[in-house]
């Protein structure tokens, strides 16, 4: 439905009154909405910018309303100027949620002059809003002044290294952000370089979000310097697909050993290959904070993961290992397995994509006997087939009290009996393929 109740409409007069009728009776139960809920969404009702004009006078009056989504709404800049005045009187407004709506840079400039001397948004979702580097550099300048923004979602924009360079200079700045997200955005190396600069004189960042900014090993290198240098405790850190090698990993595995303060690390889908993961490896033998590591998808065989088994003999601190997408084999699952029987602390093992087959399925069967911490496991894809999966049912006879999930999707299962008893038996979920 599209929300026009402009004049001038050139719709039968007729119809177009029932439109406009039909309209404001939505938006007025939007209103209502506004008025009377913690939480809020929004999203995805097509109001557009009269719409948000029409809200805009229960926003400015809320005494409820926490958390907002006006997502993906067609709001443009026009739109956006009928908050001003209604976002500086609100202080119960904590989230507000703009992703996917055609802001534009100008329509940023706005919000941000708005936001200035906000002291209520913590949270501000811009996420898919054709915003530039100039609206980047709006941001920065509000971060500049604003106190109380803690998390602010930037991702799937058009943001290049000159953007980049304005929200480092805002972090040097800014004592109050925790969490920054900048996934699916431009910043190449040149921007990497420049954030680090900003991290190394920021106190207050707990998270890092740069999935898919192409930023290869230079600027991996680049970064993991300004983190070294870090004031402050990043807890979390996502660098998955970002076009390194096994010369980034090198230096990601140099901040792993420094860090006091790192719980999660993505690195999912680059290209570290064997020498790469042997870095990490050797880094999480040191490492004492890590909880969460994804190393999917990064080219590593049986080689990186034996030497990642042999971090997990001496590190009981990771609970959850992400290595999907590697083609490790049954070799490479032999190793891991041989050690996950009595050592290591892993809760969660995702070993979808491996290419183990029925072989590395035994060796799996075999681990499962001994282990007492695996809960969920995914081995999705694998080419086990009938063979593979009644390996495992007989292992799951063995009483196993901790295992709960298992993922058997993808692996050409005909459903076998004897698997079926011991998935009722220990109530384990198993999702079959009986292609």
């Amino acid at each position: 439905m599209k929300w026009s109740f402009a004049a001038g409409s050139n719709l039968l007069t007729g119809f177009g009154a029932k439109i406009e009728r039909e309209s404001k009776l939505k938006l007025n139960d939007f209103a209502k909405e506004l008025r009377s809920f913690r939480s809020v969404d929004l999203s995805g009702r097509n109001f557009g910018d009269e719409g948000l004009i029409f809200l805009s006078e229960s926003l400015g009056y809320n005494q409820t309303a926490e958390e907002v989504s006006f997502a993906a709404n067609g709001i443009t800049g026009t739109g956006i100027k009928a908050l001003d005045g209604v976002l500086q009187a609100n202080i119960m407004l904590k989230t507000l949620n703009l992703s996917g709506n055609p802001i534009g840079d100008e329509g940023i400039k706005c919000l941000c002059d708005i936001l200035a001397n906000n002291n209520g948004i913590q949270k501000l979702q811009l996420n898919s809003t054709d915003l530039g580097d100039e609206g980047a550099k709006a941001i920065a300048e509000m971060l500049k002044n604003n106190s109380s923004l803690r998390a602010l979602e930037l991702n799937n924009n058009m943001i290049d290294y000159s953007g980049f360079t304005s929200l480092a200079g805002a972090l040097v700045e800014n004592n109050t952000i925790r969490n920054i997200h900048l996934n699916g955005n431009y910043g190449g190396a040149l921007g990497a370089n420049a954030l680090a600069k900003g991290l190394e004189g920021n106190k207050s960042l707990r998270e890092l979000h740069l999935h898919g900014n192409s930023i290869g090993d230079e600027g991996v290198a680049a970064l993991m310097s300004g983190l070294s240098l870090h004031k402050g405790k990043l807890t979390l850190l996502d660098i998955g697909n970002n076009s390194f090698s096994a010369k980034g990993a090198f230096h990601v595995g140099g901040y792993v050993k420094k860090t006091k303060s790192l719980l999660w690390l993505n690195v999912y889908m680059n290209d570290i290959g064997d020498e790469g993961a042997e870095n990490i490896a050797d880094a999480l033998k040191q490492n004492r904070t890590i909880t969460t590591i994804d190393l999917g998808g990064n080219n590593i065989h049986a080689k990186g993961v034996t030497a990642i088994a042999e971090a997990l003999k001496v590190n009981s601190v990771i609970t959850f290992l992400e290595l999907g997408y590697n083609p490790m084999g049954p070799d490479g699952v032999k190793a891991l397995s041989e050690v996950l029987k009595f050592h290591g602390n892993i809760e969660t093992l995702k070993l979808g994509w491996c290419q183990i087959g029925a072989k590395g399925a035994e060796f799996i069967a075999d681990m499962l006997k001994y282990n007492t911490t695996i809960r969920v496991l995914d081995l999705r894809a694998n080419g086990l087939r009938n063979e593979g999966a009644s390996c495992l049912a007989r292992s799951l006879k063995v009483v196993n009290e901790a295992l709960s999930s298992l993922d058997l999707g993808f692996n050409e299962i005909r459903v076998c009996i004897d698997f079926v008893f011991s998935v009722r038996f220990f109530h384990i979920l198993a999702v079959f393929c009986t292609i």
